[in-house]
């Protein structure tokens, strides 16, 4: 069974959006082993200096880094990545299953992602060419993975 890690910089805090992750996890349960890692998001001053944005973001990607399993096929969501209707993710999905047993999607904290952690992803994954909440994309990108599934098996679900 593959075995699908999100990891995420940051937790949720409304539990609107907890009850929809948990809901989430609970579908995908009959489809994959999902697990969410939340690592701590670095401090920064409400005015940053560039010098010091780019310290949390190392410091978050070498925590990032460390987690992803060595034979992880890996997908970091960033804003210069490449958008997947359904059905193409779907097939990231199924192309997964057959080549690897763990599939590792990233979301990073509110100033992205370091360098080091986009090279090492196998795939750059935009979700909407719009920004949003990194606590909004988690649960679309969830859902996107449950939806992937149901593609995958022939099943239906609402449109």
């Amino acid at each position: 069974m593959l075995h699908i890690r999100l990891l995420c910089i940051g937790t949720l805090k409304e539990q609107y959006w907890k009850d929809a992750m948990a809901e989430y996890q609970k579908r995908l349960g009959a489809y994959c082993r999902f697990s969410v890692e939340q690592l701590p998001e670095q401090r920064l001053p409400h005015h940053p200096a560039a010098a010091q944005i780019d310290a949390a973001l190392y410091r978050e990607g070498q925590a990032l880094l460390s987690k992803i399993p060595a034979t992880a096929r890996v997908y970091a969501l960033c804003v210069e990545g490449q958008a997947y209707t359904s059905e193409q993710f779907s097939d990231e999905i199924g192309q997964a299953m057959q080549q690897t047993g763990c599939l590792c999607l990233i979301i990073g904290s509110s100033y992205g992602l370091h360098p080091l952690v986009k090279q090492r992803a196998d795939v750059k994954l935009s979700i909407s060419a719009m920004t949003l909440p990194h606590q909004l994309a988690r649960v679309v990108l969830t859902e996107q993975i449950y939806r992937g599934f149901k593609i995958l098996r022939g099943e239906t679900y609402h449109k």
